[in-house]
């Protein structure tokens, strides 16, 4: 949700701040005053591509920059800054950091949808007729989908797994020798994982076991002979044992030299239990030598890591067996494959039988959407077609693509090839009001929704943005009354004339709003049009 926006030297703006309100808001004016600038901010700040020609003329750089409150995330909000010079360089900061316009377009843009008659709309884009269907069916066909996915997923590992083993029973020549001489040499040595950190903690002790002990045993002396350092600690302590009954202070020394003594005699038994356990083997050190000399000949090789040298060793293993186990490992990875690809056409089938099942009712409810707005017998619906194996992707089995008609006795086709600018901006709104709250798109900007509408349709449309209001956040540029009417927010887009004309926008209400109503009605201002704006603003008459 747009929380607030403010816009810098845009076209005809020099400077403007709107706040939308959560629920509808409308942009009206006179055609030509800037309504269009302060759409084309928004689209900058949900990372659409930037034109250096927008910049208002004398200014150095253009800059939008708004706050934005997306489901589920930050509850402070997020902050995102677009700034567009002269020239053409531009610059993304996103709360306070560096950003880039891809980070845009996949985090704020991800939740604006424009829905102006020109723009590149998501309707027109096939892929995403999908999508549609299956956030409006819900856990009907979101349990299938997960489960298509997985087996997919499945069977893609399945069949790399059985091209993978296929080549390997091809091997023959100078690649089957080669896997040969690797198993031999590796499994000569058979290093394992650990090891060789063992050997580098074990060699240096042992290869200066005679000196390790030589010490060991010359400390054991200086601590424990008769007159050593624990006898001298033990004397100095009975000392100040018997002098402290005549002065206290002397009993801390004592206590000191106490734990002193303990310490002592503690390191004195270790180094004795060390020096036992030292025990110089020169055949043992030599076999330590060696062991180490091999692995590392072996890691100068096949490494640099002994999990290096082990991969390398299972693979050229798998070669070997593969090329002398006579296709039984071509026959089990063809027979996972097979069981992988039975299990996901089961799925595709499950799949694609919860698409049809919603696909008529999800149909019934935005061609009723589609009455609503005046738009006669047309409907909407949608034809599935199942794709060659090869095809197959993360969004199904089949290919789904919503389908215009534009009348009960004619017949349907592709929507973007058949339905007008008009008839894809109402069609598109007939769809967001159906998909409520599981639309993706948090945010709906309308331009030019009301082309040609008048009358009953205008009443119509009022109606249809008001309910749509309930579950997204809406901003539309409006030239019908009945539209602006029903708005929560109501801003004011007029041009000064002056030499350097000026887009100003404001907040309006009360009498100011009565007029612009009454402006909208019929063009001027007059006590008819007053009477009737404020009958609208009172919804006392359609």
């Amino acid at each position: 949700m747009i929380d607030e926006l403010t816009v810098r030297n845009v076209a005809l703006i020099k400077e403007a701040t709107i706040a939308p309100s959560s629920r509808l808001t409308v942009l009206t004016g006179e055609t030509g005053a800037g309504k269009s600038a302060l759409l084309s901010s928004i689209k900058l700040l949900v990372g659409e591509r930037a034109d250096a020609g927008a910049v208002r003329e004398g200014a150095d750089a253009l800059e939008v920059e708004g706050r934005f409150y997306l489901r589920g995330g930050d509850p402070e909000g997020v902050v995102a800054a677009r700034r567009v010079s002269a020239d053409g360089r531009g610059r993304v900061r996103i709360d306070g950091r560096m950003g880039s316009v891809r980070e845009l377009a996949s985090g704020v843009g991800a939740t604006v949808d424009l829905c102006g008659q020109h723009e590149h709309q998501r309707l027109l884009q096939v892929r995403t007729h999908v999508d549609m269907l299956d956030a409006w069916a819900g856990d009907a066909v979101a349990e299938p989908l997960a489960a298509y996915k997985e087996a997919l997923e499945v069977s893609t590992a399945a069949a790399s797994e059985l091209r993978r083993v296929r080549e390997l029973s091809r091997a023959n020549g100078a690649a089957l020798e080669e896997a040969q001489f690797v198993l031999a040499r590796i499994e000569e040595v058979e290093p394992r994982e650990g090891e060789l950190e063992e050997l580098k903690a074990a060699l240096p002790r042992a290869e200066h076991a005679e000196a390790l002990l030589q010490a060991t045993m010359a400390a054991c002396g200086a601590l424990s002979a008769d007159g050593g350092a624990l006898d001298a600690v033990r004397a100095a302590a009975s000392e100040m044992r018997g002098a402290a009954r005549y002065d206290k202070e002397l009993a801390t020394h004592a206590d000191v030299l106490k734990s002193a003594l303990l310490d002592l005699e503690d390191v004195a038994s270790e180094l004795r239990d060390y020096a036992d356990g030292l025990d110089f083997d020169p055949a043992e050190l030599e076999r330590m030598q060696e062991r180490y000399s091999a692995i590392q000949g072996i890691l100068r090789v096949y490494g640099p890591t002994v999990a290096d040298v082990i991969s390398r060793r299972d693979a050229a293993r798998e070669v070997v067996e593969a090329a002398s186990d006579g296709g039984l490992a071509v026959r089990r990875a063809k027979k996972a494959y097979l069981v992988a690809e039975k299990r996901l056409a089961a799925a595709a089938d499950a799949l694609d039988t919860a698409r049809a099942e919603a696909a008529p009712r999800f149909s019934t409810e935005v061609s009723a959407q589609m009455a609503r707005l005046q738009m006669g017998t047309a409907t909407l619906g949608v034809a599935s077609e199942r794709l060659p194996r090869d095809k197959w992707g993360a969004q199904g089995p089949s290919r789904v693509e919503f389908e215009y008609r534009p009348g009960a006795g004619l017949s349907a086709r592709p929507l973007k090839k058949i339905a007008s600018g008009g008839e894809i901006s109402r069609v598109m709104l007939a769809l967001k009001v159906v998909l409520g709250g599981a639309d993706s798109a948090e945010t709906l900007v309308f331009d030019e929704v009301d082309a040609g509408v008048g009358g009953a349709t205008a009443v119509a449309l009022a109606a249809v943005l008001s309910d749509l209001a309930n579950t997204h956040q809406v901003i539309v540029v409006t030239h019908l009354a009945q539209v602006a009417s029903v708005a929560d927010e109501h801003y004011l887009v007029s041009k000064t004339t002056s030499d350097v004309p000026e887009t100003t926008i404001e907040p309006i209400d009360g009498d100011a709003r009565v007029r612009e109503v009454a402006r909208m009605l019929g063009g001027s201002v007059t006590d008819a049009s007053l009477a009737h704006a404020r009958e609208l603003l009172s919804g006392t008459k359609e």
